[in-house]
């Protein structure tokens, strides 16, 4: 038996199998009427029985929210961040929201190349609450795909080569694939062995 075949075999859903916690992540984004940008982002937990408390924890009920906790993050047009609120609705300990304190060390970054990295750098581990921390990386991807149709007429991002910066930052933008060979013909690279007409 191939793994392929083996993998596809796991994969199918075992009709007896049971759901033993839910998660929910949702991202909403704005345009506001003082010409910034806001996503809302919220993470929600939940299970299917009711979860006894570890000590200084709330008890939570069946399908009653653990964690119902989220940012709000204002931004503008060049990515910049200009206001961060966190909100916690539910969370498991009565400490849990001042762990949303530290997010407002970001204001003022760009949500640009190395976002990520500089926000485990300033929020990881006990500095911060890591279910809040976690929300900021597809925050970014969220702020890119809002800004979509509002950035008409700029200029395509590109590195100091003037190579457009979208070129290698997923696998429809690869290099050697179809979309580059089509959008920026004189920055195609072929595939070893490949000969570019």
């Amino acid at each position: 038996m191939t793994a392929s075949i083996e993998s596809d075999a796991v994969l199918r859903a075992d009709p007896a199998r049971e759901e033993v916690h839910f998660r929910q992540i949702d991202m909403r984004a704005f345009r506001r009427s003082d010409a910034l940008f806001e996503i809302e982002a919220r993470v929600v937990d939940r299970k299917p029985r009711d979860l006894p408390p570890a000590p200084g924890a709330r008890f939570v009920r069946a399908n009653e929210p653990l964690h119902d906790l989220g940012l709000r993050l204002v931004f503008d047009e060049d990515l910049l961040v200009h206001a961060i609120e966190p909100f916690t609705t539910f969370a498991p300990y009565p400490v849990c929201p001042e762990g949303g304190r530290e997010l407002q060390s970001v204001v003022g970054l760009k949500m640009t190349g190395g976002w990520g990295r500089e926000v485990r750098n300033r929020l990881s581990g006990a500095r911060s609450c890591t279910h809040l921390m976690e929300l900021l990386t597809p925050v970014a991807t969220t702020a890119h795909q809002a800004l979509r149709g509002f950035r008409t007429g700029r200029p395509e991002p590109t590195d100091a080569n003037g190579r457009p910066a979208k070129i290698d930052s997923c696998y429809a933008f690869r290099a050697n694939g179809e979309v580059v060979l089509r959008r920026w013909p004189d920055f195609y690279r072929p595939k070893p062995g490949e000969i570019k007409d």
